[in-house]
């Protein structure tokens, strides 16, 4: 009945996350899991889930912080946080629905439900025709153009792919294990001891074009694309 589509479970709680996944297992759901922010948006880069379960009390990036980073996939909040001032906020900013913990799994399921009527199952196309942008940066995944307003900035594959990975994550230190490990699916050109080389080539090129500094190091983390 629910096959084909895929359901991410953003929660640190390892018990809580399992329940529902087996239950959505059952009706047939394909599931993602993340147990933090920063796990979330790698999740994010390489799948497209058509309805996302965020917890807010997550290690590192917060899910108040993640939320606004999600764009067009439908949200439900799934929180402790029984406030009525909580619940409007995040409803108002980019929520689309929100449950309070504990929960019945039927309630749940209807709600997935509910979320999959108001928003059809994507389109593979449609994820490929996904525009990224960040600081007048825009990157166009179908494509693979990048660009600061009207003039192309021109990426070897390898500074593409670990500019994508900061755009998904901007604002956000990314370590230099995390970048190794996701660009190399995208390209086998980069080393631990390129990767720093190969960042200053991006940095230059950026603002060659945009005229400031994109990134940033973060000292005994990796790297941050200022937005």
């Amino acid at each position: 009945m629910n096959a084909g589509y895929k359901v991410l479970i953003i929660d640190d709680d390892v018990y809580i996350g399992n329940m529902v996944a087996e239950a959505l297992d059952r009706e047939g759901y394909e599931t993602l899991r993340a147990y933090s922010g920063t796990e979330a948006l790698l999740v994010l880069d390489r799948a497209r889930p058509d309805v996302i379960l965020l917890d807010l009390m997550l290690p590192g990036l917060r899910g108040e912080e993640l939320l606004p980073k999600i764009k067009d996939i439908p949200v439900i909040v799934v929180s402790a946080k029984v406030g009525i001032d909580d619940k409007v906020q995040l409803l108002t900013g980019g929520a689309a629905d929100y449950i309070t913990k504990p929960f019945e799994l039927r309630e749940l399921l209807a709600r997935i439900e509910v979320q999959l009527r108001i928003h059809p199952k994507s389109s593979e196309a449609k994820v490929g025709n996904e525009v990224l942008t960040a600081g007048g940066i825009t990157m166009n995944l179908t494509s693979h153009e990048v660009s600061a307003g009207d003039e192309s900035i021109h990426l070897t594959r390898t500074e593409y792919a670990i500019l994508k990975l900061l755009m998904r994550n901007a604002g956000s230190a990314v370590a230099k294990s995390v970048i190794l490990e996701r660009i190399s699916e995208d390209t086998p050109d980069c080393t631990e001891a390129s990767l720093k080389q190969h960042i200053s080539n991006l940095r230059k090129k950026l603002k060659d074009v945009c005229g400031r500094d994109y990134i940033e190091a973060v000292w005994g983390i990796g790297f941050r694309l200022i937005s």
